[in-house]
C-alpha cells in the first residue's frame, strides 16, 4: 500500500450476473479475511495460484497484501457484502513503468468477471501511476486466467517457459480496450436491471388503507394494468388492500420480492432500504420525496451494501410492458399504451405527457423510467436496456442532469446507430456558469457544452416535448431521407408559401424542379397547376391526381422528402375527393419520408393508419413538421458518416508535458495561470505553432529582443505580463508597431509606470502579418470533461460569439465539424477572394488543444487568442493557461455512481 493508496475512493461495480461489489484498497485491518480467502481455497486452485500447494502462501499473502505502504505497489480487493471474494495486485518493485500482477478469487465465484473487474480497476490505477505494461507468471494448464488476459482487450504477448507461461500485456488505452470494457459492461447492466424491469414478484411498502396515498395508488395500478407475477403489500395496520394480501414487514412475506417499490416517510426510508437488503430483495423503486442529505446517504449505502438497484427516489415509478408482464409501478393517471419507445425523464411531470403522447400516437411505450433524483439507475442503463432489449426501436430521455457525460456519449454513439435517442435539450436559457476572465470560460456555456455532446453522440436534441413527439412520430412512420431536399405539394397556395418558409427556416433545402420533373407532374395535374416547388396542385386536384402526383415526385432522384400541405375546399366536398384518404390508401410503404399538414387539424401531430398497415404523420403546423423533417435529415446523414477516429500525432512530449505541470503546481499548490515561458514550454510539448517571442524585464533586454526578432519591415509588439493579467488589450498593456530602438524604449518606459507594481516585464514579437484572427481554447469541465472551442478571435470574440464546440478528445470528424460550424467559416475557405487559409494547420491545431487537454486533467483553461490563420499556416500570437490540481479520472471505468 501506498499513501496515496489510501486516499482512493471505494467503488462500486457490477459482477457478470449483475451483482453489486464493493472495491477498495486493500487495509491492513483486512489482513484476516485476506489470509482466508486463500486458506479457503481448494489444494488445486492454491497450487494453480501460487505454483504449489503449500498452505503458507496464505499467510505470506496476506502479509504482503496488508504490509505498510510502499512505492510501486496497490492491492485492491472485491467484496459483497462485506465478504471479500477477489484480490488483485500489481508491484513494479519500486521502480519502473512494468508492474507484476497477480490475482486471486474465492471458489465457488469463477466466471462471474470478478477477476476481470478487478483487473480493470488495475489498469486504470496504474495508468494514472505511469506505468505502461503489466506481467504476470501463470502455469500453462491455469486456462481461466490465460483466458481472462486475452479477453480484456488489451494487446498481451505470451513467452513459454516449460509448465509457466509469461504474459506481457500492454496497458494502451485504445478503442479495442474501451470497446471490451463497454460490452462486458453493458451485458452486466442489462443483467442488473433485469429484478427492476421484469420482477417476478413486487412488494409495495407504504400502501395505505384509504385513497389519496402514492403507495395505494401505486399498488391501484400494478393490479388494474394486469402486472402478472406475484404482488404484495406492506402495511403492519392491514391483510389486503385493494384485494391484494398485505403483511407487516417485508421480512414477513411469504417470498422474497424481486423488487419492493417503497412509498413510506422519508424518515422511514433508510431502515427500511436496509430491511429490504437484508431480506434480499433485488431492487427499489422510491416514490418518496423529501430525503435529507443524511437519509439519502443511508438509502444508497443501504443499496450497494445489498446490491440493490435504486429508481429514484422522488420519482413518478416505472412501467415495462413485456408481453406476459405488464409490469405499471406508477401513479400516473392511465396505463401506458403497450409498443416500442423506451422513455427515460427526471421530471415526473414530463413523464406524464411523453407516457400520454406517445399512447395517443399509438407508439406506446417498451419500459419507462422516472429516475426522479436519480441517485443510481441513470439514462445510461436505460438506453442499454433498450439496446438488448429486443423491442424499443425509438429511445425517448428527459435529462436534466448526467452522471458521467463521457461514458454516457460513448455509449449513446453505439445505441443512436441501432436507434433513434432522442432528448428534451432542458435548461437551455440558464445564464451559463461563473465566467473566469478568460475567453475560452466566458465562451464556454453550459447550453453548448451539452449541444456538444448530443451533436457528437448523434442524438435528436428538441426544444420541447412537443417537438419531441413531433419528431418521434416521423421517426417511427417513415423511412429516413437521404439528405435535405425537399418538395411540397398543395393545394392551396398560401399554405405552400407558409410550409416553404417553414422549411427554409428548419435547413431544409427546396430544389427547383428539373424541365423533366414539371412535365411529368404538370401531365398529372388539373389545369392551372403549378408545377414549382411548392406544387400547387389547386384546389381542384382529385385523389388520383394527387396521389399520382406524390408518387411521380417519390420516382425523382432529386427529391428526399415531400411534405403535402392540404386544406379543405368545397370543390373537394362537392366531388366526395378525400385528399387525406389519397395519402393514406398507398399500396406499400413509400421509399422517402411524406408528411402531411393539415392546417385545420385540432391536435399537434397524429398518426393516420395507411392501408398498408403503416401510419402517416400529419401536422397542424408547417414548422412542426419541417422541424421533424430536418431532424431526419440530421439523423440520416449523421449515420451515413463513419465513425470518426482519433488521429495520430508526431513530435508530442506527454512525459515532458505532465513534468512541465508537475514542477508548476508543486510550485504552485492551488493552481493558476502559466508564465509566459511555462506556457511556451508546454504548448511546445504538444508541437502547437507559436510566433517568435522573447522575455525581457528591463529597458536594455527589450532592445536587444527587439533587435533579434525584427523582420524585413523592423516593426515589433511588445506585451507586458504579470500574474493575473488576462486582456492586455482591454488593460491598454500592449503597444503595436514599434519601430527603432527609441519606441521600444518608450513602450516599456510607459508600462513600466502605468503598471508599477504590477509588472514582472514584457513579450516581444515580431509584427504578425495579416490573415484571419481566429480563437482556439478548451475549458475543463468538472462534470464534461475537456470542452474544446473554436471560432472567430480577436479583441471582439465575445461580442460576436461566433464559437462552435466539440468535447476531446477529438476525432477527424469532430474537427471539421468544428472548423465549419461557425459562421465565420466561410472566410476560411476562401470567401472573398483571399484564397483558404491553411486547413491542414488548422487541424492540426486543434487536435494537438485537444490531446493536450485529453492528458492533462490539470488543465483548467487553455486560451488561444488570436491565432493568425494564413494560406501560408497557422500561428499562435497569443496563448494563456491556467493550471489547477487535479487528479486524473477514467470516465470509461466501470463503476456504479
Amino acid at each position: 500500500m501506498t499513501d496515496d493508496t489510501l486516499s482512493r475512493p471505494t467503488v462500486h461495480g457490477l459482477l457478470a450476473d449483475g451483482t453489486t461489489v464493493c472495491i477498495r484498497p486493500v487495509r491492513r485491518a483486512d489482513h484476516d479475511q485476506v489470509q482466508g480467502l486463500y486458506e479457503e481455497m481448494s489444494p488445486e486452485n492454491l497450487r494453480l495460484r501460487f505454483f504449489a500447494a503449500s498452505r503458507r502462501s496464505a499467510g505470506m499473502a496476506a502479509d504482503r497484501a496488508c504490509a505498510p505502504a510502499h512505492p510501486g505497489y496497490l492491492a485492491l480487493l472485491a467484496e459483497t457484502e462485506g465478504r471479500l471474494i477477489g484480490l488483485a495486485e500489481y508491484d513494479t518493485g519500486g521502480t519502473g513503468t512494468e508492474a507484476e500482477i497477480s490475482i486471486a478469487v474465492a471458489d465457488g465465484l469463477h466466471h462471474r468477471g470478478v477477476g476481470t473487474l478487478l483487473v480493470e480497476h488495475l489498469v486504470s490505477a496504474a495508468r494514472a501511476d505511469g506505468i505502461t505494461s503489466f506481467t504476470a507468471d501463470a502455469l500453462s494448464e491455469n486456462h481461466e486466467v490465460l483466458r481472462l488476459f486475452a479477453d480484456l482487450g488489451l494487446r498481451t504477448a505470451r513467452t513459454f517457459e516449460g509448465p509457466e507461461v509469461r504474459c506481457t500485456i500492454a496497458l494502451d488505452a485504445s478503442d479495442t480496450y474501451l470497446t471490451a470494457v463497454e460490452e462486458r459492461g453493458r451485458a452486466a447492466d442489462v443483467a442488473s436491471l433485469r429484478p427492476l424491469l421484469c420482477p417476478g414478484s413486487v412488494a409495495v411498502v407504504g400502501a395505505g388503507r384509504k385513497p389519496g396515498s402514492v403507495g395505494r395508488a401505486v399498488l391501484h395500478q400494478l393490479r388494474a394494468g394486469g402486472y402478472t407475477g406475484r404482488l404484495f403489500a406492506v402495511n403492519p395496520a392491514a391483510h389486503a388492500i385493494l384485494g391484494v394480501p398485505s403483511h407487516p414487514s417485508v421480512s414477513a412475506l411469504p417470498v422474497t420480492p424481486d423488487l419492493a417499490v417503497l412509498a413510506v416517510p422519508a424518515a422511514a426510508i433508510p431502515q427500511t432500504a436496509e430491511e429490504c437488503g437484508k431480506a434480499g430483495v433485488r431492487a427499489l423503486l422510491v416514490v418518496t420525496a423529501g430525503l435529507d442529505s443524511g437519509q439519502a446517504q443511508a438509502l444508497l449505502a443501504a443499496c450497494r451494501t445489498h446490491g440493490m438497484r435504486l429508481v429514484g427516489p422522488n420519482c413518478l415509478g416505472i412501467s415495462h410492458t413485456a408481453p406476459g408482464l405488464s409490469l405499471d409501478a406508477t401513479f400516473a393517471a392511465a396505463h401506458p399504451r403497450p409498443g416500442t419507445a423506451g422513455v427515460a425523464v427526471q421530471s415526473g411531470g414530463v413523464g406524464i405527457a411523453l407516457l400520454d403522447g406517445l399512447s395517443r400516437l399509438g407508439i406506446g411505450v417498451s419500459s419507462f423510467a422516472s429516475l426522479g433524483d436519480k441517485y443510481d439507475v441513470s439514462g445510461n442503463d436505460l438506453l442499454q436496456w433498450w439496446e438488448s432489449d429486443g423491442r424499443t426501436e425509438l429511445a425517448l430521455l428527459h435529462l436534466e442532469s448526467f452522471g458521467s457525460p463521457r461514458a454516457f456519449s460513448r455509449t449513446a454513439r453505439r445505441v443512436t446507430r441501432r436507434l433513434p435517442v432522442l432528448t428534451v435539450d432542458a435548461g437551455r436559457t440558464e445564464a451559463g456558469r461563473r465566467a473566469a476572465a478568460s475567453h475560452t470560460a466566458a465562451a464556454a456555456t453550459r447550453t453548448m457544452t451539452r449541444a456538444a455532446l448530443f451533436t457528437q453522440a448523434g442524438i435528436t436534441a428538441a426544444g420541447s416535448i412537443g417537438e419531441l413527439l413531433e419528431t418521434a412520430a416521423l421517426l417511427h412512420s417513415q423511412p429516413l431521407p437521404a439528405g435535405p431536399r425537399v418538395a411540397i405539394v398543395t393545394n392551396a397556395g398560401g399554405a405552400g408559401v407558409l410550409a416553404a418558409d417553414a422549411c427554409a427556416e428548419a435547413g431544409l433545402q427546396l430544389p427547383v424542379p428539373t424541365p423533366e420533373l414539371i412535365d411529368d407532374l404538370l401531365a398529372a395535374l388539373p389545369d392551372g397547376a403549378a408545377a414549382g416547388n411548392p406544387v400547387d396542385a389547386t384546389a381542384a386536384v382529385t385523389e388520383e391526381q394527387l396521389t399520382d402526383c406524390v408518387d411521380r415526385i417519390m420516382r425523382h432522384g432529386g427529391i428526399d422528402a415531400v411534405l403535402v400541405a392540404l386544406v379543405p375546399t368545397a370543390v373537394a366536398v362537392a366531388t366526395g375527393d378525400d385528399l387525406v384518404r389519397a395519402l393514406t390508401r398507398a399500396g406499400g410503404h413509400r421509399p422517402k419520408p411524406l408528411a402531411l399538414i393539415r392546417l385545420e387539424q385540432a391536435l399537434p401531430v397524429e398518426l393516420l393508419p395507411t392501408e398498408a398497415d403503416g401510419t402517416l404523420p400529419s401536422y397542424a403546423e408547417p414548422r412542426a413538421a419541417a422541424r421533424a423533417l430536418a431532424h431526419a435529415a440530421h439523423r440520416a446523414a449523421w449515420l451515413a458518416r463513419p465513425a470518426g477516429t482519433i488521429p495520430d500525432l508526431d513530435g508530442i512530449e506527454s512525459e515532458r508535458a505532465r513534468s512541465v505541470v508537475e514542477t508548476y503546481l508543486d510550485a504552485h499548490p492551488d493552481g493558476g495561470w502559466l508564465s509566459p515561458r511555462e506556457t511556451a514550454e508546454l504548448l511546445d510539448c504538444y508541437g502547437v505553432p507559436q510566433i517568435a517571442w522573447a522575455w525581457a524585464d528591463t529597458e536594455d533586454t527589450a532592445v536587444l529582443a527587439a533587435e533579434r526578432l525584427r523582420g524585413a519591415d523592423g516593426r515589433v509588439v511588445m506585451k507586458g505580463h504579470w500574474p493575473g493579467l488576462l486582456h492586455k488589450s482591454a488593460e491598454h498593456a500592449v503597444h503595436l508597431d514599434l519601430r527603432g530602438d527609441s519606441q521600444v524604449r518608450a513602450a516599456f518606459r510607459d508600462l513600466e509606470t502605468r503598471f508599477a507594481g504590477l509588472l514582472e516585464g514584457v513579450t516581444i514579437q515580431p509584427l504578425a502579418g495579416r490573415g484571419t484572427e481566429l480563437f482556439a481554447g478548451v475549458v475543463q469541465d468538472q462534470v464534461f470533461g475537456p470542452l474544446v472551442l473554436f471560432g472567430l478571435g480577436g479583441t471582439a470574440t465575445e461580442i460576436l460569439a461566433d464559437h462552435a464546440a466539440r468535447l476531446a478528445p477529438l476525432t477527424d470528424h469532430d474537427v471539421h465539424d468544428l472548423i465549419t460550424a461557425p459562421r465565420c467559416a466561410p472566410l476560411l475557405f476562401g470567401a472573398g477572394g483571399g484564397g483558404p487559409v491553411d486547413l491542414a494547420g488548422l487541424e492540426q491545431l486543434l487536435l494537438r488543444l485537444s490531446r493536450m487537454a485529453s492528458e492533462l486533467p490539470q488543465l483548467a483553461e487553455a486560451d488561444f487568442n488570436p491565432v493568425l490563420a494564413t494560406p501560408g499556416g497557422v500561428t499562435v500570437l497569443d496563448a494563456r493557461v491556467r493550471l489547477l490540481p487535479s487528479r486524473p479520472q477514467d470516465p470509461y471505468l466501470r463503476r456504479l455512481r
